[in-house]
């Protein structure tokens, strides 16, 4: 994992992050005469490991990697874990430089805006001064809105894909229940927790919450219908069903893996995402766009639905942006981003050939 030091980033909010450190990765070789660099930008629970190496497994191998869409053996791929994470970046787990203690209750609010500029500064710590193209799914996606309005000189082509220019009330009232879920387990200790384990259990709920929304009906009927676990502890509260084990292990999995108060926050950074937000609005905001634009819908997206990226892409046409719009369809709902390689790759292919 590859290290940056950014020193101060200035918030929305006002608030100031001191010595903010950037994890990142990169893939590839840059060649500034050619300018092949391209930001990758996560998901929610997503890291700097896009492309698997010999330190840990990738989560967007099927679209990165010699030879593959985004072909690292042509172009320079950069992928940072987001501000307010815990992979390596500046997060509420991290020290804070002033009292040489864990944030916890004390991180401040971060915004997807706090996130890109934070990437913004990397970007410029690596001796880039543009990009060929940023790309990203979901709250990925979303960072890729506000580049293109935020830095829209910066970089050639972007690509949103199942995401939104702002956060739906069926995405913020899901995500409030996660939050509620996290909340009400003593062991948050409202964010200062550290050195116990925390939430647990308020995280592992969260995330099944977060599942029912990632996937279909026709997956989760298909995979599991009505069908039983062999053997139960306790039929009232146990695993009775294998779709109620299959959510809990889904929780238990996260839970050992990432930070309850990360997640508050990169929830709360999705729940304000408005790149209208202090820019006079969605419209005016969109009319800063000047990168080539493909964005990509998945059908039957339950938290970021397909007609909202629709409606972007008809208020940039209206705006003169060249931009492209496909849409997809797969039984596995919103995470399709992360499964359906051979349905997305065609899509992009031409732009990176």
């Amino acid at each position: 994992m590859k290290k940056a030091r950014l020193g101060e980033v200035l918030l929305e909010s006002g608030d100031v992050l001191h010595d903010v450190e950037v994890a990142y990765q990169t893939y590839g070789t840059y060649d500034p005469d050619r300018g092949n660099a391209i930001l990758v930008c996560h998901a929610l629970t997503g890291t700097a490991y896009a492309v698997t190496d010999e330190e840990q497994e990738g989560w967007w191998d099927g679209l990165i990697g010699p030879g593959k869409p985004v072909d690292t053996n042509k172009y320079f791929v950069i992928c940072s874990n987001v501000l307010g994470g815990c992979y390596g970046t500046t997060g509420p787990a991290s020290i804070n430089p002033r009292t040489n203690r864990p944030y916890g209750s004390s991180f401040p609010v971060v915004t997807v805006r706090d996130m890109v500029r934070t990437q913004r500064k990397l970007i410029a710590e690596l001796g880039i001064d543009h990009l060929y193209a940023v790309i990203g799914g979901s709250m990925g996606g979303m960072q890729v809105y506000e580049w293109m309005v935020e830095y829209p000189d910066l970089f050639d082509l972007a690509v949103p894909i199942a995401t939104c220019a702002r956060m739906s009330a069926v995405g913020i009232a899901y995500n409030d229940v996660g939050r509620q879920a996290i909340c009400s387990d003593p062991e948050w200790k409202n964010g200062d927790y550290y050195p116990g384990e925390g939430p647990r259990q308020g995280l592992s709920i969260a995330r099944m919450v977060g599942m029912l929304t990632y996937r279909t009906t026709e997956l989760f009927e298909e995979r599991f219908g009505r069908n039983m676990r062999e053997q139960v502890d306790n039929p009232l509260t146990g695993s009775v069903f294998q779709i109620e084990s299959y959510l809990r292990y889904q929780g238990e999995k996260l839970v050992n893996r990432f930070d309850a108060n990360s997640y508050l926050h990169l929830m709360k950074a999705m729940d304000t995402h408005d790149i209208g937000r202090g820019r006079g609005g969605i419209h005016e905001a969109i009319s800063r766009v000047r990168a080539r634009v493909l964005a990509i819908g998945i059908q039957n997206d339950l938290i970021y639905p397909v007609d909202h990226q629709r409606e972007m892409v008809e208020i940039m046409q209206q705006n003169g942006v060249e931009v492209e719009f496909h849409t997809i369809d797969s039984i596995y709902g919103h995470d399709a981003f992360l499964v359906d390689f051979h349905k997305i790759a065609p899509l992009i292919t031409p732009y990176f050939a």
